[in-house]
């Protein structure tokens, strides 16, 4: 099973990545997992002042903040991963990940908002779940 797993190196993908380690049924030595960063993108009169480099720099630093803890992580576990990071809205791009990897499920943190936060602030974790084609699993 291939398993797309977001990642903002919040304590919710901490969890999450926890959760899915301990649960061999989900995440064993024959599965793949797709470790995702999603980085927002800067404003582009922001991009524009900087220049390319900075921003692309800028990038490449927070998502290794994020992805170099869990790579140090799963390779103490008999997993299959691959670490990924894109800059974009972070809902469109997981559901992009999922159909570019052929992805049988995804595992994310949820940050738990609960109803009156995700009417009001919208929801990443929201979005996925109504809008991918397959498994969603929330890990709270």
């Amino acid at each position: 099973m291939k398993i797309i797993f977001p990642a903002d190196g919040s304590a919710f993908t901490k969890k999450a990545l926890a959760f899915l380690m301990t649960h061999e049924t989900l995440c064993g030595p024959e599965d793949e997992l797709v470790v995702l960063n999603v980085q927002p993108p800067v404003p582009p009169r922001v991009k524009r002042m900087l220049g390319s480099g900075v921003v692309n720099d800028y990038h490449q630093d927070e998502s290794r903040r994020v992805l170099e803890p869990i790579e140090r992580f799963l390779k103490r576990h008999p997993v299959h991963y691959t670490c990924r990071s894109v800059v974009g809205s972070p809902a469109a791009e997981i559901l992009k990940a999922i159909a570019k990897e052929r992805a049988h499920m995804v595992v994310m943190g949820t940050h738990g908002h609960g109803l009156l936060g995700s009417a009001v602030m919208g929801s990443v974790a929201q979005r996925v779940l109504s809008d991918a084609l397959v498994p969603v699993l929330l890990v709270k």
